[in-house]
This record gives C-alpha cells, sequence and structure tokens, in this order.
C-alpha cells in the first residue's frame, strides 16, 4: 500500500509528458500546414521570421487554452485570411482549385482514348 502512492505520481508524471508530446505533434501539424505571410514559400514550421515565430507561439498558446485544430485554423482564417493554409478547404472561391486537376484528368485521358485507341481502328 506504501508504493500505491509512488505509483499515482508516476502516473501522473507520465500522463503530463504524454499530453505534452501530443501537443507538441499537433503543433508541428498545424504550422506544417500554415503558409508564412513574410517568407511566402515556406511553412510557419520551417521559416525562421518573426510572423513564423510569433505565429508558432500563437498556435501553441491555442493548444494551451484547448483549442482544437479546426478552431485555431478558423481563429488563424479570420485573423489573417484563406490563403494562410496551404489545404484550403471547398468553397465558393476554392472550387477551381479544386475541379482543375480532376477536369485536366479527364481531357488528358480523353487526348489519349482518341489518339491511342481511336486512331488504331
Amino acid at each position: 500500500m506504501k508504493y500505491f502512492k509512488y505509483l499515482i505520481i508516476i502516473f501522473f508524471i507520465m500522463s503530463s509528458i504524454n499530453l505534452r508530446a501530443e501537443s507538441n505533434d499537433l503543433s508541428y501539424k498545424i504550422t506544417k500546414n500554415l503558409r508564412c505571410l513574410i517568407c511566402q514559400g515556406q511553412s510557419v514550421y520551417d521559416s525562421d521570421s518573426e510572423f513564423a515565430i510569433s505565429l508558432k507561439l500563437v498556435v501553441d498558446e491555442k493548444l494551451n487554452e484547448g483549442l482544437s485544430e479546426i478552431e485555431i485554423y478558423d481563429f488563424l482564417k479570420d485573423k489573417y485570411g484563406q490563403w494562410i493554409l496551404y489545404d484550403p478547404g471547398l468553397n465558393k472561391s476554392t472550387y477551381l482549385l479544386w475541379l482543375l486537376p480532376l477536369l485536366l484528368f479527364l481531357i488528358g485521358g480523353v487526348i489519349i482514348f482518341k489518339k491511342f485507341i481511336i486512331s488504331k481502328n
């Protein structure tokens, strides 16, 4: 019974370490999906600009407040606009962005079909 106290203490220490690791993984995932508005070619995670460093701190702060990944993305979209996300959602302004690869694939398929299948006959 005297070791039970130590087991409880160890359990709480291990669970707090695990929570920090999960938070860091989520922070990594979120900052990899955010575009640095200063560098424009790098993610926030890869950038060392002042903007990226401050955004990393904001993401960590929001995670500590208990916000989910989607809530953090919504907060940042409201503040900086849709362009900050590398993976924008499907909405009226991004239909072409999402449908263009599919259209190009279908047009390419039709061209290949016409050129190779129909020309053999």
